[in-house]
């Protein structure tokens, strides 16, 4: 269910004129991290874990989930084409309300606004327009903190798992 509302939430936000961060964060903790962290979750249940290390490997995935959607933003933006295999601003077309859109408009003067928003851009230009702007006020960088940040709390939950670390890599002695 929780998945669902997240991708209603996306296509609602792209029709919104004003998004704020923590309405995004919401939306793709439901969209993409909740299912990471319920998979994780159910596995650990069943595998008879204790609820403390239930409850790390959900946050474990729920963060890991929200870096991965930031980083697919970034890839979305600014990713090499014949790596990402699909071409670069997809997102930014779709006018979807990702972290690096959602910052760009809190620092865009009106002048700025105005041409991203002119009907002469080609759908190549607003991208290259666009993803310039966000390169001018250092999103990219930002972006790639903000991941780093999710990621890092990630693994601090993993690391809270009371396990041996050959477990937690996979070892196993069969």
């Amino acid at each position: 269910r929780e998945v669902c509302e997240g991708q209603q939430l996306d296509m609602d936000y792209s029709k919104m004129d004003h998004v704020g961060m923590d309405q995004y964060i919401e939306m793709i903790t439901l969209k993409t991290s909740v299912l990471l962290a319920a998979s994780l979750e159910a596995g650990a249940i069943i595998g008879g874990a204790s609820e403390n290390n239930c409850n790390q490997l959900y946050e474990f995935g729920k963060k890991i989930g929200i870096a991965f959607q930031i980083q697919d933003d970034y890839l979305d933006a600014f990713g090499d084409p014949e790596i990402v295999g699909k071409q670069p601003g997809g997102d930014i077309l779709a006018e979807k309300k990702t972290y690096l859109y959602i910052q760009l408009l809190n620092k865009l003067n009106s002048e700025e606004k105005e041409a991203m928003d002119s009907a002469s851009l080609s759908p190549e230009g607003k991208v290259q327009l666009v993803t310039e702007m966000m390169k001018k006020y250092h999103l990219d960088a930002e972006l790639k903190a903000v991941a780093l940040k999710y990621s890092t709390s990630a693994i601090e939950h993993l690391n809270a798992v009371l396990c041996s670390d050959d477990n937690k890599e996979g070892k196993t002695n069969h």
